[in-house]
């Protein structure tokens, strides 16, 4: 047995059922290269360290790093919800908003957040997540409530003397004709090399719009392990745009299914590796009603000694007449010793549906670069200038304030990075 998974059963404390599913991840082991779904993304360094579970009560943490993220906001720390620092007020009537903890200490059904099986021995840590999840968030949001301010959830990771794991399941509800939007920070304080494990279900009612941002900004020594299961029911849409920023490995994992007629999809990103890091998104989308559509713009940065990877999948069922799906990812590369792989998967099984998808990777214009140069920019600030161009375009989906929110975030980013 590796480090990584004989640490995390040490950790266990849940039920038969629970243990059942932890026993054959250990059976199963971490996946090797043979894998087509880690092909790119080896797991031999991670698998050799150990990790402790989070405490139950949360270090301190400043309130000053929060001063930009205003109510209403729920935060955890290290994996564990802080009360102080959380402030809900302002939600609206009709909308449930709670600790996973706390919903399971009040009885109700764990089956509901836990209960979902994976069966492929590929999908280990959503796995591993089925059999330690013990904390995350549940919000609900009535029939035709709209929430005009955007939900804040914080999840801030503290460097500390041990190497933590935690393992969050969250569940977004939004029933008929609903409406939310819900950004996620995502960020550390010192240098923690601690490895967080998240799985978060969406599920969005008739007519029921979702907006979900998404900023991961962990250290230069944290692992990250994200995967989104959404559905989408008749005429209901999901906006989301993902900036991946930061971690010494993380993962994302976006599955959809457009499971009722006219369904609607957009999910943009940016991808930025820099120093050692290794960024990995994987889009799983599936087309099953009539009509639906997919718009996906993905963009990826790689510099240093960086490596990128984007699999973006997109199927079209059987029936599902009507749909319209496009995929764009393209690259910069902008070091010789960093790497991209880019693998976009388009499979047709109906009629009559516009479908397109592409990938490149390449390096700044060269006539573009020519054109600042000769209106006196040094070169790099062109390069600067172009490659942040480049980086800002998957946020324009977004509405305006949180367009600019997000755009400082990634400029900083880029500028830390030395790539702008």
């Amino acid at each position: 047995m590796s480090a990584l998974l004989d640490s995390m059963a040490q950790a266990f404390c849940g039920s038969d059922a629970r243990r059942e599913v932890l026993d054959t991840v250990l059976r199963d082991g971490l996946p090797a290269g043979r894998s087509e779904a880690w092909k790119y993304t080896s797991l031999r360094q991670l698998e050799r360290r150990a990790f402790a579970a989070a405490p139950l009560s949360p270090p301190v943490l400043d309130a000053a790093v929060l001063e930009d993220i205003p109510a209403p906001r729920l935060v955890f720390v290290n994996g564990r919800l802080s009360d102080a620092l959380s402030d809900t007020h302002g939600l609206p009537a009709g909308v449930q908003l709670e600790p996973l903890s706390s919903a399971l200490a009040a009885g109700e059904d764990a089956a509901r957040f836990l209960g979902r099986r994976y069966e492929r021995s590929d999908e280990v840590f959503a796995r591993l997540n089925a059999a330690l999840a013990d904390e995350g968030v549940v919000l609900r949001v009535d029939e035709g409530v709209q929430v005009e301010v955007p939900l804040q959830l914080v999840f801030a990771s503290v460097a500390g003397d041990t190497d933590l794991a935690w393992h969050h399941r969250h569940l977004i509800e939004l029933r008929v004709g609903a409406s939310l939007g819900v950004v996620e920070h995502r960020f550390s304080v010192g240098d923690p090399a601690h490895l967080d494990n998240t799985v978060l279900h969406a599920h969005v009612a008739r007519d029921a719009v979702l907006k979900h941002a998404r900023v991961q900004a962990g250290s230069a020594r944290q692992t990250s392990f994200l995967r989104t299961d959404a559905v989408l029911a008749r005429d209901a849409q999901y906006h989301r745009v993902d900036l991946e920023l930061g971690a010494a490995l993380s993962r994302h994992e976006l599955n959809v299914r457009l499971e009722g007629d006219n369904a609607q999809l957009t999910a943009n990103g940016v991808l930025l590796g820099n120093g050692r890091r290794h960024v990995d998104t994987r889009l799983g989308i599936d087309h099953i009603a009539r009509d639906t559509s997919s718009e996906l713009l993905w963009r990826g940065v790689a510099a240093n000694r960086s490596r990128v990877v984007f699999h973006g999948g997109i199927q079209i069922r059987e029936g599902a007449d009507g749909t319209d799906a496009n995929l764009s990812n393209k690259n910069l590369l902008l070091s010789a010793d960093a790497e991209i792989d880019t693998q976009p998967v388009l499979v047709i099984d109906a009629d009559e549906v516009k479908a397109a998808h592409g990938a490149t990777v390449g390096q700044l214009d060269a006539n573009a670069l020519f054109y600042l140069r000769s209106r006196g920019l040094p070169q790099p600030q062109a390069q600067a200038l172009l490659s942040a161009a480049f980086c800002h375009e998957p946020l324009k989906v977004l509405p305006e304030a949180l367009r600019e929110q997000l755009a400082r975030r990634l400029d900083k980013a880029l500028a830390e990075a030395g790539v702008a």
